[in-house]
């Protein structure tokens, strides 16, 4: 299992070099199913993961003009508040039992793992239905769209830090819509926006308050961005699109894996 764990590491990277996505998608799952970790170390660990690929994805957009770093910091700062509070206080304080009902207990992991899963809905559309550009409101303010990408961050900040995944899926729509960015810039400019929020969410959460296994952790780091610069390579010589179709079945079919495993099986 944890040989079939490091591997999907390598598909964690290659997933973001090749259609820009889905590096949190899988994380999550094959730390807690394949390599057993508590969802709360899961969550921590995906974080950092997912960040660093991001990050080392954020750069090489980056070395292509492609990243916004005005609205990247704008949009970063409050979600790096969102996501260091959540890990540092609102999951430590949550019971492992939030409630029960009869014999049936709903606990945190069922929380975390639960609205992973649901999260993964809209990621999979996004995958299959292809990123387009919504339509903007040229008539607003630019006080007003900063406000409304603080507070965005500052929600999406917030999730990230609970279900440990990047929301690429989240950022990308508000970045276009409130700053009528183009799509590869915003694609460039939301993998530095998850890198930011993602590793100085970990490092001011978990990597404060927990002893970290960074035996465990930097291998597994260091396969997912071998997968991400291996990914981008490849994608010079293939189309993206049919790749993103079958990733996105691919996260319907994982998210009713964990409603299942979560809801059911252990009912």
């Amino acid at each position: 299992m944890e040989l079939l764990g490091y591997f999907s590491a390598l598909l964690i990277g290659l997933s973001l070099g090749l259609i820009g996505g889905g590096g949190s998608i899988l994380a999550v799952p094959v730390l807690v199913y394949l390599f057993k970790l508590e969802e709360q170390a899961a969550t921590a660990y995906s974080l950092f993961i997912v960040g660093s690929t991001a990050l080392a994805g954020g750069l090489q957009q980056h070395f292509k003009n492609l990243v916004n770093w005005k609205v990247a910091v704008i949009f970063a700062i409050p979600s790096i508040i969102g996501v260091s509070l959540v890990r540092a206080f609102v999951i430590p304080a949550l019971p492992d039992t939030l409630f029960s009902i009869g014999s049936f207990e709903f606990t945190r992991r069922m929380l975390m793992l639960g609205m992973f899963a649901l999260l993964m809905i809209p990621a999979g559309v996004s995958m299959i239905n292809g990123r387009k550009t919504p339509k903007t409101n040229h008539n607003s303010s630019d006080p007003y769209k900063y406000l409304v990408i603080i507070l965005q961050g500052l929600v999406v900040g917030g999730l990230s830090g609970l279900v440990g995944a990047g929301g690429g899926f989240l950022i990308i729509p508000a970045l276009v819509l409130l700053t009528r960015m183009d799509m590869k810039t915003a694609i460039g400019t939301s993998l530095i926006i998850i890198a930011l929020q993602s590793l100085l969410g970990f490092l001011f959460g978990e990597a404060l308050t927990t002893q970290i296994r960074w035996g465990f952790l930097l291998p597994l780091t260091g396969i997912a961005l071998i997968g991400i610069f291996l990914g981008t390579y490849i994608g010079n010589y293939i189309k993206a699109s049919g790749l993103k179709t079958m990733f996105g079945y691919f996260i319907f079919a994982m998210s009713a894996l964990i409603l299942y495993m979560e809801f059911f099986l252990t009912s």
